[in-house]
């Protein structure tokens, strides 16, 4: 007997299983739910891929089939070969929206991240004026700027004939666009600025750190996220623009991406070529997917981390 009940205390004590929060019916409707949400936004995407591959040139599909009748890689090659009757080849025009696209990034995140820890940091005469002005200047919409940005750049001359204007060139279009991506870049660089104990700086000058030291060493490495969500806004405000490109630039071997693809599209639209149009679309989208996939870790505890420290 006595032996028996040792056996018994010896065996290792069942657990339970904890509770699910949510009961099985109420795990399926909402597994249900978000699979409708999860078509609903891949759809459209599926539509574009099926337009590119449909070689009948149709404005939308007449089948429920996602690989179209006929399917070919037509009309990608021409979109790659010339996307429009402009004598710029595909990998120009990809060229032209990087450089805008990577140079407003970097700009955004360099000059506002170091205004941003000013801001965050250091008590200026006129600190809280400035971030009012940063602020106006953000809820202004940028369309309202063309005007003034047009007369201002086409004074100054770039090159030796009136053309070579500063309005009419790649440089312009990327100060224009830069003079709306930096306000933002401030203000949200310096709330996760803001975020980042002082005790760290404080320790890091004990040590004899100086003050560049300090900002390159401490600041920088834990301000990553947030530099990560500002690039990646940064290179798709640059990448996807097309109001201050279409009104700036006259040269074929300067337009972008976006001003192709606008060119694309007929006056009425039976004039449009859907499948060469889907094909570019995919096209411009591609590098944005990639750039976001890329900085993807960074970009959510960017977006994450400054709401709950």
């Amino acid at each position: 007997m006595a032996t028996s009940m040792t056996a018994r205390s010896n065996q290792p004590a069942r657990t339970k299983r904890p509770k699910p929060q949510l009961s099985y019916g109420k795990q399926i409707l909402y597994q249900a739910l978000l699979l409708l949400i999860a078509f609903v936004v891949m759809f459209p995407i599926l539509w574009v891929v099926s337009l590119s591959l449909d070689p009948r040139n149709i404005s939308r599909p007449t089948e429920l089939n996602l690989i179209p009748p006929g399917a070919s890689l037509t009309a990608y090659e021409k979109v790659l070969q010339q996307p429009t009757s402009n004598p710029v080849t595909f990998g120009q025009l990809a060229l032209n929206s990087t450089k805008l696209g990577v140079g407003v990034a970097l700009f955004s995140v360099a000059i506002g991240v170091s205004a941003a820890y000013v801001f965050s940091r250091f008590e200026i005469r006129g600190r809280r004026f400035l971030m009012l002005a940063v602020l106006t200047v953000l809820m202004l919409p940028s369309i309202g700027t063309i005007a003034p940005l047009f007369v201002m750049l086409n004074k100054i001359q770039i090159g030796a004939t009136p053309a070579d204007s500063l309005r009419n060139s790649l440089l312009g279009v990327g100060f224009s666009i830069i003079s709306g991506a930096l306000p933002f870049s401030i203000w949200n660089l310096k709330g996760y600025l803001d975020t980042i104990p002082r005790d760290l700086e404080e320790a890091a000058r004990v040590d004899g750190a100086t003050l560049n030291q300090t900002f390159l060493r401490i600041i920088l490495p834990l301000a990553v996220p947030a530099l990560a969500v500002t690039f990646f806004l940064g290179f798709l405000t640059g990448w996807t623009e097309f109001a201050l490109s279409w009104q700036f630039l006259t040269r074929p071997s300067d337009f972008t991406l976006t001003m192709s693809l606008w060119n694309m599209t007929g006056q009425y639209a039976s004039t449009t070529p859907w499948s060469q149009f889907s094909a570019m679309s995919l096209l411009v989208a591609a590098p944005v997917a990639i750039v976001y996939l890329a900085l993807q870790k960074y970009i959510i505890g960017g977006l994450t981390l400054g709401s709950v420290k």
